[in-house]
């Protein structure tokens, strides 16, 4: 089901200290990552600071996006759990008043979108 969820889209979590590893030139002085996970070539960092996409683009992946979205400009964010048939949990996060969410992403079900939320609402909320 691994390789299945990732050929579709689905993210799974990564371990902190890769993700330190290989972004750590990304983060502020004192900023830490709370938890991570990995698309098939994409990735977002959540971390007590902001959250961080990474968009690898192209065809080899080297040319790559790094999107930073302060907790403080997301006015609002839904999760919804896996079910029966349903085998993903979604996060939606709007930025500012928009309408439509900006960003969507689906996780598989070695994601406790239980977790995601609590970040969200510690760093959104608090």
């Amino acid at each position: 089901m691994g390789l299945l969820s990732s050929l579709l889209g689905n993210a799974g979590a990564v371990d902190q200290e890769k993700i330190q590893k290989e972004y750590g030139a990304l983060f502020a002085e004192n900023e830490l990552v709370e938890i991570g996970f990995k698309l098939i070539r994409d990735t977002f960092i959540f971390t007590n600071k902001r959250l961080v996409i990474i968009d690898k683009q192209g065809v080899t992946g080297r040319k790559m996006e790094y999107l930073s979205i302060p907790y403080k400009s997301i006015s609002r964010f839904s999760i919804e759990t896996a079910g029966t048939f349903d085998l993903d949990a979604e996060l939606k996060l709007w930025i500012s008043s928009e309408q439509n969410p900006s960003v969507v992403k689906k996780f598989n079900k070695s994601v406790n979108v239980y977790d995601v939320q609590k970040i969200l609402a510690k760093y959104v909320l608090g």
